[in-house]
C-alpha cells in the first residue's frame, strides 16, 4: 500500500546512559525528496540514520520506514529498499570493485548481471576490475555510492556523502540524488558542506543536542529567521555613487567600497521597495547583485536562537 511519507519520526527519543541523544523528534521526509540534515557533531544525526536503518530502538515514539516500523514486522522487506554510505566507509582491499559490489548485490537478492551499470553510472566503470585497496579515497567514496544504489532504493541515507570527491564528482553525484528524486526515492543527507547542500537539497532540517531546532525549505527558513539581505551595486563612477546614496530612502545605510561600489544592508521585506526604487530613480548603476541569507547564515543563526519548547 503507498505511503504519504517515505520516513516518518514521531515523537522520538533515544538515550544512552544518561544522555539524550535525540528529544522528542518529530520529522517525516516525502517520497522524492531530499532531506539536509545538519547538526554539529554530536547533534543527534548519525542516531536518526540507525533508528531509520532499524539498528536503534527508540526509547520513545515512533518510527516509519515505507509504512512499516524498521525492527518490527514486514522489516527485513523494507530494508531491501534502503540504501546506506556511512561516513566512513570501509571495504576488503584484496577485492576488486565488481567483486565488492556483486557481493552486496548478493546481499541485497539483486542480479549481479547489473553491476556493470552501477559502477558505470558513479564514474567507476573503467577501474571495476581494479583492487580497491588501490583505490583512491574518491573511489572508494564512489564505491560506497555504488553500494546504496542496488536494488532500486526507495530511500537513501548519506552521511558526508562527498568526502574525498573533487568538485567534478561532487557535481556528478548531486546529479545521481536529482535523477533519484526524479524517480521518486527519498534522500537523506548528513554534511557539514552546506554550500554544496543549499544548491542540491529541497528540504533542511537543523539539530542541536537531539532537538530539532528548525525544519523546512530554503525560502520557508528565510522566512522565519527574517535576516537583513544585502544588495550590492556597482557605479559608473564616484558621482554616481554619491547621487544613489542621495536619493536612498529613509532607514537604508549604505557603505561605499572602492568609490565606486555601494552596499546596501536591509530588511527582507523591503527588498522589492529598495529594488524598484533602484532601478526607477538611480542613473549610473552598472551592476547590482542581490544576496540573500545563505544557509550557513541561517544555521548559525538557528543555532543561537532558544531551543523551542
Amino acid at each position: 500500500m503507498p505511503v504519504e511519507n517515505a520516513v516518518e519520526i514521531q515523537g522520538v527519543t533515544k538515550i544512552f546512559a544518561t544522555q539524550h541523544a535525540l528529544q522528542n523528534l518529530t520529522l517525516s521526509v516525502g517520497a522524492g525528496e531530499s532531506l539536509a540534515l545538519l547538526g554539529h557533531n554530536g547533534a543527534g544525526k548519525t542516531t536518526l540514520m540507525k533508528l531509520i536503518l532499524g539498528l536503534l530502538r527508540p526509547d520513545a515514539g515512533q518510527v516509519r520506514i515505507l509504512g512499516v516500523d524498521p525492527v518490527g514486522k514486514g522489516a527485513d522487506t523494507a530494508r531491501r529498499f534502503l540504501g546506506y554510505l556511512p561516513e566512513n566507509i570501509a571495504f576488503y582491499p584484496s577485492l576488486t570493485g565488481a567483486e565488492t559490489l556483486a557481493f552486496y548485490a548478493r546481499l541485497k537478492h539483486h542480479p549481479v548481471s547489473d553491476c556493470a551499470r552501477i559502477l558505470d553510472r558513479v564514474g567507476l566503470a573503467g577501474a571495476a576490475g581494479k583492487r580497491v585497496g588501490a583505490y583512491s579515497k574518491g573511489m572508494r567514496q564512489r564505491l560506497g555510492l555504488a553500494q546504496t544504489l542496488i536494488g532500486s532504493p526507495k530511500v537513501m541515507l548519506l552521511d558526508e556523502p562527498t568526502t574525498g570527491l573533487d568538485p567534478e564528482l561532487r557535481n556528478g553525484f548531486y546529479e545521481i540524488v536529482r535523477h533519484l528524486e526524479e524517480e521518486g526515492v527519498s534522500v537523506i543527507l548528513s554534511s557539514h558542506a552546506l554550500t554544496e547542500l543549499e544548491a542540491h537539497t529541497r528540504k533542511i532540517a537543523i539539530l542541536r543536542n537531539g532537538v530539532l531546532i528548525a525544519a523546512g525549505t530554503l525560502p520557508e527558513l528565510r522566512e522565519r529567521a527574517n535576516l537583513p539581505i544585502h544588495v550590492r551595486l556597482r557605479t559608473e563612477g564616484t558621482g554616481a555613487s554619491d547621487n544613489i546614496m542621495s536619493q536612498l530612502p529613509d532607514g537604508i545605510t549604505p557603505k561605499r567600497f572602492n568609490g565606486h561600489a555601494i552596499e546596501l544592508t536591509l530588511p527582507a521585506i523591503r527588498k522589492m521597495e529598495i529594488l524598484r526604487h533602484l532601478t526607477s530613480t538611480s542613473d549610473g548603476i552598472a551592476d547590482l547583485e542581490v544576496c540573500l541569507p545563505s544557509l550557513g547564515d541561517l544555521y548559525l543563526y538557528f543555532q543561537n536562537q532558544s531551543v523551542p519548547s
